[in-house]
C-alpha cells in the first residue's frame, strides 16, 4: 500500500509541475505564432524585481485530498478508525497539496515603467527573461492576444 501511496504523490506531483505554463518574455504560446502584433517603442525608466503569486486551480488540493485520503484510510486495520484517518488525512493532504500547487507555480518577475515616445507611460511585469533591462534601455512593447512583453529595441 506504501508504493501505492508514493505512486500517488509522484503523480500529483507530475501533474502540478505539468499544469505549469511559462510566462517568460522568452517563450511564445503557439497561438502567437505567424500572428502580427502591435509593436510600441519606448524607454525603460525603472526596473524592479517582484514576485508573481503562485495559482490556486484547484488541481493540488484534489489530488493532495485523494492521496491523503488513500494513504490515512489504509493506516489502519479496524473500518471505523481507517474511515477517520482517511477523511483528516485527505483534509490534510488538500491543504498540502493546495500549498505545494501555489508555491511550485510562483514565479520571479520584473515590473517595468517605460516612457513611450509620446509621453505616455505604461508598467508591465513579465517573468525575468535573458535580456537584461535597465534604466535608460530603449525597448518595444509587443501586444499580441491581449498579451504584452517588453524587449530591447533593434539596433
Amino acid at each position: 500500500m506504501k508504493k501505492l501511496v508514493n505512486l500517488s504523490l509522484a503523480v500529483a506531483i507530475a501533474t502540478t509541475l505539468v499544469a505549469c505554463a511559462s510566462s517568460s518574455p522568452d517563450v511564445i504560446q503557439r497561438g502567437e505564432a505567424q500572428r502580427m502584433a502591435q509593436v510600441e517603442d519606448g524607454v525603460v525608466l525603472t526596473v524592479r524585481p517582484v514576485v508573481v503569486d503562485g495559482s490556486q486551480t484547484g488541481i493540488g488540493a484534489g489530488v493532495g485530498g485523494v492521496v491523503g485520503a488513500i494513504g490515512g484510510y489504509s493506516g489502519s486495520g479496524v473500518p471505523r478508525e481507517a474511515q477517520v484517518l482517511g477523511v483528516l488525512a485527505g483534509v490534510a493532504g488538500a491543504a498540502a497539496g493546495n500549498a505545494i500547487e501555489r508555491f511550485s507555480t510562483r514565479e520571479e518577475a520584473v515590473e517595468i515603467l517605460v516612457q513611450l515616445k509620446g509621453g505616455e507611460r505604461r508598467a508591465i511585469v513579465q517573468a525575468k527573461g535573458t535580456e537584461v533591462l535597465v534604466p535608460g534601455d530603449p525597448v518595444i512593447i509587443v501586444t499580441s492576444g491581449g498579451k504584452v512583453r517588453v524587449t530591447k529595441a533593434p539596433k
